[in-house]
């Protein structure tokens, strides 16, 4: 059965669009991974500032080579540079969502799939 991991971000009042667009910029990056099922950006509506970003892999080895692979340092190191160059130019870059960290906490979380139901056709 599938491995399920949620990184939980913490993202202050008014960076929720910073974070999304950073996201959207990886596209593709996992899509073509070994074992990749799925992946969500889940954005807060109610009672917390964590955004969930939730994939899924074929086994908990799929997922730790997904961590050690080209695309997932890319990705990595393309939203750290989106960052960077927000950051400079704009006189302060931190609490507007310009620049520095989308995210100012991050927790990994992680599940074994026991049961799963799907609309009819996906």
């Amino acid at each position: 059965m599938s491995v399920v991991k949620f990184n939980v971000l913490t993202v202050p009042e008014g960076s929720g669009h910073t974070l999304e667009e950073r996201f959207a910029k990886r596209a593709g990056l996992v899509e073509g991974q070994p074992g990749f099922e799925e992946f969500q950006l889940l954005r807060p509506v109610e009672g917390t500032d964590k955004y969930l970003v939730y994939t899924r892999w074929r086994s908990q080895e799929d997922f730790e080579n997904w961590l050690n692979s080209q695309e997932f340092r890319k990705g990595h190191a393309q939203a750290a540079a989106d960052a960077d160059r927000a950051g400079h130019g704009h006189g302060h870059g931190h609490g507007h969502g310009q620049g520095g960290p989308a995210a100012t906490g991050s927790e990994l979380w992680g599940f074994e799939v026991v049961q799963r139901v799907s609309a009819p056709g996906e």
